[in-house]
C-alpha cells in the first residue's frame, strides 16, 4: 500500500510539473533570478525584500495558474525593484528568455509613433493642427488634423477590417502606401465626421508612420531607430519592417494557444506605426526615464501628450496624444499603453506622481499580462486600481 502511495504521489508530482510544458524551468528561474546574495540583499530595504516576495509569489501563481511566458520589469523613481525572465523564447529549441529578451510591443508601440510625431513638431517640421492633405495631397477625406490621428478621432475606418476586401487571398505584407493608396482610390466609408467622438483605429497611426516619412525625409523605421532607439542606447529596440528592411535582429517568437501554436503571419503585419516595434523590458525602462529627463521632448509637450481629448461619456479612461489615461476622482493618474498581435501581449503601465512603472511582455497569449491590481496592492498597499483592457 506504501509503494502505491509513493507512486501515486510521484505521478502526481511529475504531472505537476509537465503541465504547460514549461513551468519546471518556470520554476527554476523564479528561484534563481532576483534572489538577492550576500552583495546585493544590501542594496534592498527591508520594505522592498517584502515586495519581492509577494511580486515572485503572484508571477509564481501566474505561472501555475495561467502558463505566463514572458519578462516583467518593475521600478519606482528609476530604482528597479523587481525584474524577472520566465519561460521560452523559443518554445521547440527550449531558449530560455532573459531581460534582454525582444518582444512586439503590439499595440505598445503606438506611444513611439507619437513621440515622434511629436519630436518633429517641436523640430518645426509639422503642426498638430496640419491637416492630411498637406502631406498626402490625394487623400480624400478632409478636415482630419494630426492631432485628430494621434488621438483617434478621425473618424477614419479601420484598415485591418477593410484590406481583405481590396487585396482578397494575398498573403503579401502590405504597405503603408499600399493602405493609403487603396483608401485614395476606393474610399471605404468613414465611420463618423472628423472629430465627432473617440474612436480607437489602427489606421491613424498607419498615417502618422507615413506623416513622420513625409515630414522628415526619411524612413519611418530609419527615425525611430536613429531618433529614439540608438539616441537612448536602446540596443534590444527595432522596428520589424517586413517590406523594406532586412529583419535580421534577433527576437522571441509568439504563440497561442495551450499547445504552442506558432502565430500566424499575414499581410497586415508589413503595415508600420500602429504596431512592429520589438523591444525588451530594460528597454522600455530607458524610455520610460526618458520621458521624465526631456532627453526626447519638453515637459509642455508632455503636458499636451498626457492631456485627454474624448469627453463624450463620462467615465475615468480617455486617450491623449499616442497614450491611454486613467484618472478617477481622488486617485493617482494612470499614463499607459497595452498591445495584443499574434500571440504577444504587452503591458507599459506609467504612474507619473511617484514615477512607478510596470511593464510585462509576453509571447505566449496570455490576459494575466494587463493585471495590475495585485502587483499595486503589493507595491504600495493600492487596490483601487482597475485591470487595463486588452486592445488591438
Amino acid at each position: 500500500m506504501k509503494k502505491v502511495l509513493r507512486g501515486l504521489s510521484f505521478f502526481l508530482l511529475f504531472a505537476i510539473l509537465c503541465s504547460c510544458g514549461n513551468r519546471m524551468t518556470i520554476a527554476k528561474q523564479l528561484g534563481k533570478v532576483n534572489r538577492p546574495d550576500s552583495a546585493t540583499i544590501l542594496k534592498y530595504t527591508e520594505k522592498e525584500l517584502k515586495i519581492i516576495s509577494g511580486l515572485d509569489s503572484i508571477f509564481a501563481c501566474r505561472v501555475e495558474k495561467t502558463c505566463f511566458n514572458g519578462c516583467v520589469l518593475i521600478a519606482k523613481k528609476g530604482r528597479i525593484i523587481y525584474r524577472k525572465a520566465m519561460g521560452f523564447s523559443d518554445h521547440r529549441t527550449k531558449k530560455e528568455l532573459d531581460l534582454n529578451s525582444s518582444f512586439q510591443l503590439a499595440s505598445a508601440s503606438k506611444p513611439f509613433t507619437a513621440t515622434a510625431v511629436l519630436m518633429l513638431a517641436e523640430e518645426g517640421k509639422l503642426k498638430l493642427d496640419d491637416t492630411l492633405q498637406k502631406f498626402i495631397p490625394k487623400f480624400p477625406y478632409k478636415g482630419i488634423t494630426v492631432r485628430m490621428l494621434l488621438c483617434h478621432r478621425s473618424g477614419l475606418p479601420n484598415y485591418m477590417y477593410f484590406a481583405s476586401d481590396y487585396f482578397p487571398g494575398s498573403d503579401a505584407p502590405l504597405s503603408n502606401e499600399q493602405v493609403i493608396n487603396c483608401m485614395i482610390s476606393n474610399k471605404p466609408a468613414r465611420h463618423d465626421p472628423p472629430n465627432k467622438k473617440f474612436e480607437y483605429c489602427n489606421t491613424n497611426y498607419c498615417l502618422l508612420a507615413s506623416i513622420i516619412e513625409k515630414a522628415s525625409g526619411v524612413r519611418y523605421a530609419d527615425f525611430i531607430q536613429k531618433n529614439i532607439f540608438d539616441a537612448l542606447n536602446m540596443k534590444n529596440s527595432f522596428v520589424l519592417d517586413l517590406v523594406n528592411g532586412k529583419n535580421d535582429h534577433p527576437h522571441t517568437k509568439g504563440y497561442e494557444g495551450s499547445k504552442w501554436k506558432d502565430a500566424e503571419v499575414n499581410m497586415l503585419d508589413g503595415v508600420l506605426g500602429d504596431k512592429n516595434i520589438f523591444s525588451s523590458v530594460y528597454d522600455m525602462f530607458i524610455f520610460d526615464r526618458a520621458l521624465y529627463t526631456g532627453k526626447l521632448l519638453k515637459p509642455s509637450t508632455l503636458a499636451e501628450a498626457y492631456k485627454g481629448y474624448s469627453h463624450e461619456k463620462p467615465g475615468a479612461r480617455n486617450y491623449g496624444l499616442g497614450w491611454r489615461l486613467m484618472e478617477k476622482r481622488g486617485e493617482r493618474k494612470i499614463i499607459y499603453h497595452n498591445g495584443w498581435w499574434h500571440g504577444y501581449n504587452s503591458l507599459f503601465f506609467r504612474r507619473p506622481d511617484d514615477e512607478t512603472v510596470i511593464i510585462v511582455l509576453c509571447n505566449h497569449n496570455n490576459k494575466s499580462t494587463y493585471q495590475v491590481k495585485d502587483i499595486l496592492q503589493v507595491l504600495d498597499n493600492d487596490s483601487t486600481s482597475s485591470d487595463l483592457e486588452k486592445e488591438e
